[in-house]
């Protein structure tokens, strides 16, 4: 089957034949919830959500969900934490001084910051508790452990 010059298929089984694959920049609605029900994010009143397969930049559970669909069809899937935003680590817990943190901030518990790696990397960490002159700084994900539910329709592939 051909194209259009517009680059548009000439026929309806053309796209229906079409199927998103890894390297392919989709446009998806989705709105994700945990478990028990509770809303996470939607893409509904806003412009569909726009990414390449397999760029790495979602999460790989809802990247992998994607693979295989085609544009106008809609699934429900549940992410497990390791294809989501991960297990918790207590490796990622740090206890810090006080007077390491900004002089311009007053912190408290359940205060998001963002600490420089020795890699270089910004990584926001939220502050779980304080006690004396420390600071107990978790930089696991909120959503770490959490199995996601996320109702995805493909709008298009771009070609």
């Amino acid at each position: 089957m051909s194209d259009d010059k517009n680059g548009r298929p000439k026929s309806i089984e053309a796209l229906i034949m079409a199927h998103a694959k890894e390297g392919d920049t989709v446009k998806v609605h989705y709105s994700s919830k945990l478990i028990d029900g509770v809303m996470i994010d939607s893409s509904e009143g806003a412009d569909p959500l726009e990414f390449k397969i397999g760029s790495g930049r979602l999460i790989p559970g809802f990247e992998e969900a994607v693979i295989g669909m085609s544009p106008g069809e809609s699934k429900t899937v549940r992410v497990p934490p390791e294809k989501a935003y991960g297990l918790y680590r207590d490796d990622k817990i740090i206890e810090v001084d006080l007077k390491d943190l900004p002089s311009d901030i007053k912190p408290e518990v359940g205060m998001n910051l963002e600490v420089c790696g020795s890699d270089g990397k910004v990584i926001p960490v939220q502050i779980t508790e304080i006690i004396d002159n420390k600071a107990t700084l978790d930089a696991n994900h909120p959503l770490a452990e959490q199995e996601l539910i996320f109702d995805i329709k493909l709008i298009e592939i771009a070609k």
